[in-house]
């Protein structure tokens, strides 16, 4: 079938060359890898992967009342007494995964 329409997208410049990167690794242009996006939301009926908000979103001091903020204060202080503790690069590692800082 002939390709005759156009689709046209802003993107951060960021993402459009970190995508073109590793679709130039793959050996797939990016009309190519867009059409192939566009074929699995018609196939899938919706979004071809999953969609979901993160469990829990980090807290931000500045929204915390001073009692929010003394009860957070001591759930730390339990968590060190009981033995609940990580490392450094691992809080590091899980808050990149999980929020993508």
């Amino acid at each position: 079938m002939a390709r005759t329409a156009n689709v046209f997208v802003r993107v951060e410049p960021e993402i459009k060359e970190q995508a073109e990167s590793v679709l130039d690794q793959l050996g797939i242009p990016m009309s190519n890898a867009v059409g192939m996006f566009l074929r699995q939301v018609v196939l899938q009926n919706g979004i071809p992967f999953e969609m979901k908000l993160p469990r829990t979103k980090p807290l931000a001091y500045q929204s915390l009342s001073k009692a929010q903020f003394d009860m957070e204060i001591e759930k730390g202080i339990s968590d060190v007494k009981a033995g609940r503790v990580f490392s450094a690069d691992d809080i590091e590692n899980e808050m990149k995964k999980e929020f993508g800082l």
